[in-house]
């Protein structure tokens, strides 16, 4: 396929892409006026939501949101014109009805452009944060159950979820898990705060048991230390074995004395690598 034929082929994706977001739009609007005059009760429904799951044959979680979003662009035209031009997704359309409101629409609508669904909750914890975050720190044993495709999987081994919070006084539990597929996401984040984030992932009993470990390795340093603390001193070895690796040392040794003479005239000292690599950043440059 040559370029112009290329190029044809994406100014007409473009184009579609641009209708499709005019359509939604559209769609948007007809449903608001579509509910504000109840016109899916003659039709014998309780609610809008109930005609497009029912009547259109949409998904619970697909009317769920055209129902928040043509509420929304109903109350704010602003975000009508966002959805048409593309600027606004449908998928952070619930996160942004959360927190929008006629006082501060300047300042908050624009920063909901272009986010992803999981970028929306972010932006919409920090405008709103949660009054009171829960503080605990779970574990709940995940009963997994094989996948069939053509052939029987054999059965995964058992897991162990661990959802936790960071917090200053955590509470532990162990309680059955519901059945899970093992298509399902290892982790998943939850924004609370601008700051503060749940974090879901499932780990194996071995993680737990070297998390223990680690807890009573450190009760002495850092009595009372929860997961989080743990965690984040693991990361910091990480980081910091990383760093002396890349030569970035925060303070190399000093050379006591002149390097002995050496018969391999393209031999660097360890501290002029070290210089090199923090002047230019790690990047090769142009002779």
């Amino acid at each position: 396929m040559d370029t112009s034929t290329a190029r044809a082929l994406s100014s007409r994706l473009a184009d579609l892409l641009s209708r499709e977001q005019v359509a939604m739009a559209d769609l948007l609007v007809a449903l608001g006026d579509f509910d504000r005059g109840r016109s899916w009760e003659p039709l014998g429904y309780t609610s809008l939501w109930h005609y497009l799951h029912r009547e259109l044959g949409l998904s619970k979680g697909t009317a769920h949101y055209r129902v928040v979003a043509a509420g929304l662009v109903a109350r704010f035209p602003d975000v009508e014109v966002a959805l048409r031009d593309g600027r606004l997704c449908i998928t952070s359309v619930v996160e942004l009805a959360r927190v929008l409101t006629p006082e501060n629409r300047a300042e908050v609508l624009p920063r909901f452009f272009h986010r992803s669904k999981q970028e929306a909750r972010a932006v919409a914890a920090e405008v709103c944060p949660r009054e009171a975050v829960p503080q605990r720190e779970v574990v709940t044993a995940v009963s997994v159950q094989p996948v069939e495709l053509e052939m029987p999987a054999a059965p995964s081994a058992p897991a162990v979820r661990a959802a936790s919070t960071p917090t200053p006084t955590t509470a532990s539990a162990v309680t059955p898990g519901p059945t899970a597929c093992s298509t399902s996401p290892r982790s998943a984040v939850d924004p609370l705060t601008a700051d503060l984030r749940r974090l879901h992932v499932t780990v194996s009993r071995r993680f737990l048991e070297k998390l223990e470990a680690a807890k009573d390795a450190l009760s002495h340093a850092r009595p009372g230390a929860d997961a989080e603390a743990i965690l984040e001193a693991g990361l910091d070895l990480i980081l910091a074995g990383q760093a002396r690796r890349r030569a970035q040392v925060k303070r190399p040794r000093q050379a006591t004395a002149p390097p002995a003479a050496t018969s391999d005239a393209g031999h660097v000292p360890a501290e002029v690598r070290r210089a090199v690599w923090a002047r230019d950043q790690g990047r090769c440059q142009a002779g």
